[in-house]
């Protein structure tokens, strides 16, 4: 063989092993594993279609349809972070969003995190709600994407009713939870289930619920395939006051009643919760 054309073959051989991510002489080119827009938006559940999304592409939070919420409250559950705007706690890179727990001492608390919702800015009368995330790790985490009914200043809690989409504490990291809050069962409420998922904390994966005037379905990944169904034979103001708009919350918490209740491990800070994107679908 012609030594010229055999150095070219090699050369160009070469070339596509490390553009295709394949260790050549010991060096590896890795292609990012990049999600295009039109790739997220093929995960559209049948019969539904997408009303409202956000797949964080700006850079920064979308304050038209984010509130930002600034308290040390303790989310009424007497957790330990104070929620701030800093973007050290919450910032988009990369088409993600991030929430960040970090230990850190501010206005009379010893850990900072942050906590969004749609509240006053956009609210849904049953449909599909899904977030696309990896949750943070660690004893004393407390991360969590729910639903509150937007009657909560009138009414209270539990009466606006409450849906937690997914629930994971950090102390027990292999269960994500999906509960249900209301006057017949709330805070240690029975109207809960469960399911065992053991890289949430590596992979990125779907929570979600399906709510319709029947019933709130909880899933992780398959919509068709619910871990937890709530589906109450009574349907009252004390069973079911989910004929009405809730709004969403994202947070990440720290300690608390039940994220708290085997201490924290103060050397996982920072830690955070990565968000690919949310998204509403209601039925057509």
């Amino acid at each position: 063989m012609n030594i010229k054309w055999f150095l070219v073959r090699v050369v160009a051989i070469s070339f596509v092993m490390i553009t295709s991510g394949i260790s050549v002489l010991g060096q590896t080119k890795n292609t990012p594993n990049i999600e295009t827009k039109a790739k997220k938006k093929s995960h559209i559940s049948t019969g539904y279609k997408l009303v409202w999304d956000d797949e964080f592409n700006e850079k920064s939070l979308d304050t038209t349809k984010w509130n930002i919420e600034v308290n040390g409250k303790g989310g009424g559950n007497n957790e330990l972070q104070y929620y701030t705007n800093s973007p050290k706690n919450l910032y988009i890179k990369d088409g993600h969003l991030f929430i960040v727990a970090l230990k850190q001492s501010y206005k009379g608390k010893s850990y900072t995190s942050a906590r969004i919702n749609t509240k006053g800015k956009e609210t849904w009368k049953y449909g599909r709600f899904e977030m696309r995330a990896k949750i943070p790790t660690g004893r004393g985490t407390w991360p969590a994407f729910w639903l509150l009914g937007e009657d909560i200043g009138k009414v209270g809690w539990p009466a606006c009713g409450e849906v937690d989409i997914m629930e994971n504490v950090g102390f027990d990291p292999l269960w994500i939870h999906g509960s249900i809050h209301t006057p017949s069962s709330y805070g240690s409420t029975v109207n809960t289930g469960r399911n065992a998922l053991p890289d949430s904390h590596t992979q990125f994966h779907i929570y979600g619920v399906t709510w319709t005037p029947k019933n709130i379905s909880f899933f992780i990944d398959n919509p068709a395939k619910p871990y937890y169904t709530y589906d109450p034979s009574v349907k009252n103001a004390s069973t079911w006051p989910f004929d009405q708009p809730l709004f969403m919350i994202l947070n990440v918490a720290i300690g608390g009643g039940w994220g708290g209740k085997k201490g924290i491990d103060n050397s996982i800070f920072p830690t955070a919760m990565e968000v690919d994107y949310v998204r509403v679908y209601q039925y057509k």
